[in-house]
């Protein structure tokens, strides 16, 4: 999830994709724009020109019809049952009355001994064996393994996403050091050259990927990790088969697989999928930073690492800068510095970054099983996949956002219909992907990223003559530059799609857009009524014809997050038990509560216009009846991400990402962190993601 300094996106220094959309097609926020005259907006101002786009369930059934949206008054019916707490700016955790807390599965809890917590910094085998850093994406799959959303509720597997690692927390030589939450520990080498230690690169590859555990509730109703042949790790040094159109493609050939069908590990993992067939979909979102080519800024890199931003210079955490060949696991290292090095591709590691940015299938049931990354879903900053309910003889329907400023929504339908008895991965590896293009009256059209269509074309050469970067070999270069293809095909820029959900009582989509400050005062007319948008919104669609395979939808916004003299719900600004910003988590529970969570950059947290949020959080929402309300604050430093209940909805599982990550660089080096931001363990300890067990004291349905 890209992080912002001041409220602007950073360039990438920090971690995070920079800036690369070239496309000049018309931004979402022009098109919703476009939707309030200015006629209205001089009339009433913004809160009146808005008010007819947020008018609830009714007035989205209206407009999905073809007529006007209305403003609906919600009824004193609701999901929700719990008392709205304020906003939090504690090294806590807070949840409404009636309900309690523990601390489960934190990072570096031994995942062959469950009971060892190892403590920090960590050895390279330790982290091999522990949970991984920074939570993010997971799923309660119930024991039984016939099922991902039905079956026990006290014993299952929970499989978290491990989105990237704060190094100086990781490594001894970092005590004492001036190191802010990504900077890494470099040693200078003969001729003034820096290098990095592979002992601590190793630990930092391990702590990224996924972890796959088993948890049961015990007779007093506490939850915990125990052992079990299914706990593993999947990491970034995991070996990993390619499948789909890309496999076997000139594209994805390295010298570790000069044939195209392999590649090592998952990066950078943030959102999630689950199959109905039950395996664990993690995506990879902000991977290209962890590459390098060339030495210096330029256009000389190819297409496919040029539009998705993979560095010049040194690469985020300096891997390619280790020495050594560990167990001879042929350059585990120098792939990530992706310069063109040998005569062809099979012999150096230019196309190690190709391998990246795809939504990754696990079986968390076979420990034994490979991962397979699943090409069809296309090639970006992928932050979740969520499904269409599968319906038994119709295609499978998902959808995946790219989450960076003016990037896409995209939706895939398989080629072959979902059958129970013979669903699998297989049905993610043929059909058609599709890009969003959001138009000015409310509809919306699913644009086909399909080799040989529109402007996706093959470009006949002459004698001498090179392909220009809008050409296109076959499918598999299609996909391996998704973002490329949908920019020619005028795509909406959107304002970083991050989760959505689907509520699988109206077929209706969610997508939280995070923010986006591109825009100046200058810009504020009619047509574009929030310049500098700091603080984001939801927007939903519905399909043409209610079904989900369609090429066209209507859509509306949901929310205009932000404080209450800048926001909008069910035509009302939001009041100080629903003030939010930045909407990233979203997921619809078995009865309909809608859970969105927060993710305000730890560098603006707390601070200035964004302090009256306090701390990242998460509110539940009733959208058929127009109610929203805070449910829980997490602690300092964090982002609150990843949610998902067990079957009978009674324990809820919240992920705390990052806690303490706004210690400063000079607080870190003095070692006096008390205060700072450290939970769960407190005291002088070092912040460690960790999952929140919420659970009602009277055992009832959490939220209800």
């Amino acid at each position: 999830m890209q992080k912002f300094t001041n409220g602007v996106p950073m360039d990438g220094g920090n971690g995070d994709e920079p800036l690369s959309n070239p496309s000049t097609a018309p931004h979402f926020q022009e098109v919703l724009a476009a939707r309030i005259s200015r006629r209205s907006l001089l009339q009433g101002g913004l809160a009146a020109a808005l008010g007819g786009l947020f008018g609830g369930s009714a007035a989205f059934a209206a407009m999905s019809e073809g007529e006007s949206p209305t403003t609906i008054t919600p009824d004193r019916v609701t999901l929700l049952g719990f008392s709205p707490i304020p906003v939090s700016r504690e090294d806590t955790v807070h949840v409404p009355p009636g309900y309690r807390t523990q601390v489960l599965a934190e990072w570096g809890r031994s995942l062959s001994n469950p009971e060892r917590l190892y403590a920090l910094p960590l050895t390279a085998a330790e982290q091999a064996d522990a949970i991984g850093s920074h939570h993010d994406g997971m799923h309660f799959f119930p024991i039984e393994g016939s099922d991902p959303h039905h079956g026990s509720s006290h014993s299952g597997l929970l499989v978290i996403n491990h989105e990237y690692v704060e190094p100086r927390y990781m490594h001894a030589s970092a005590v004492g050091q001036p190191l802010n939450r990504n900077a890494f520990p470099t040693v200078t080498g003969e001729g003034g050259h820096l290098h990095r230690h592979s002992a601590e690169v190793l630990t930092e590859m391990a702590g990224h990927g996924v972890s796959v555990m088993r948890i049961e509730r015990d007779p007093a109703g506490r939850w915990v990790v125990v052992s079990d042949p299914r706990n593993r790790r999947i990491t970034a040094t995991t070996p990993m088969e390619i499948a789909g159109p890309v496999r076997g493609s000139d594209r994805v050939k390295t010298r570790y697989s000069p044939d195209g069908t392999r590649t090592r590990g998952t990066l950078n993992n943030c959102a999630h999928g689950v199959t109905p067939w039950n395996t664990y979909l993690t995506c990879e979102e902000n991977w290209a930073g962890y590459f390098r080519n060339r030495a210096q800024s330029g256009d000389d890199q190819p297409r496919e690492h040029r539009r998705y931003g993979v560095r010049a210079g040194v690469s985020r955490y300096g891997w390619e800068l280790a020495a050594g060949d560990p167990n001879h696991n042929h350059h585990l290292y120098a792939r990530f510095n992706a310069v063109a090095s040998e005569a062809r591709p099979e012999q150096d590691f230019r196309n190690e970054p190709n391998g990246f940015g795809w939504v990754v299938e696990i079986d968390p049931f076979r420990p034994e099983s490979t991962p397979v990354k699943r090409t069809h879903l296309g090639r970006f900053a992928h932050e979740g996949v969520i499904f269409q309910p599968a319906v038994e003889g119709k295609p499978l329907v998902c959808y995946s956002g790219d989450d960076a400023r003016n990037e896409y929504i995209y939706k895939f339908v398989s080629a072959q219909p979902y059958l129970r008895e013979s669903a699998g991965g297989h049905l993610l590896d043929s059909g058609t992907l599709y890009v969003a293009k959001f138009t000015d009256d409310g509809s919306g059209e699913w644009l086909p990223l399909v080799w040989g269509q529109g402007p996706l074309q093959p470009q006949p050469l002459n004698q001498g003559e090179e392909r220009d970067g809008h050409c296109f070999l076959d499918q598999a270069d299609v996909l391996v530059n998704t973002r490329l293809a949908a920019d020619l095909l005028g795509a909406t820029p959107m304002d970083r799609p991050e989760w959505g959900a689907v509520d699988s009582a109206t077929g209706q989509v969610y997508f939280t857009l995070t923010n986006n400050t591109s825009r100046t005062q200058d810009a504020v007319t009619a047509a574009n009524p929030r310049a500098n948008n700091r603080w984001g919104q939801i927007i939903r669609w519905q399909e043409a014809g209610g079904d989900p395979a369609a090429t066209r939808f209507h859509w509306d916004l949901f929310i205009l997050a932000g404080p209450s003299d800048d926001s909008r719900f069910q035509g009302q600004p939001l009041d100080a038990s629903q003030i939010f910003n930045s909407p990233d988590g979203l997921w619809f529970d078995p009865d309909g509560r809608l859970w969105i969570q927060t993710d305000m950059s730890e560098s603006v947290v707390n601070t200035g216009d964004w302090a009256q949020f306090g701390n990242n959080q998460m509110l539940a929402c009733d959208p058929q009846h127009g109610d929203l309300r805070r449910f829980f604050t997490g602690c300092l430093g964090q982002e609150t991400t990843g949610v998902v209940t067990t079957p009978d909805q009674r324990t809820m599982f919240v992920n705390q990402q990052h806690p303490g990550a706004t210690i400063s660089a000079e607080a870190f080096a003095s070692g006096q962190l008390a205060g700072l931001g450290n939970w769960p363990l407190g005291g002088n300890h070092y912040g460690r993601s960790a999952t929140v067990v919420i659970t009602k004291e009277d055992g009832g349905v959490v939220g209800g």
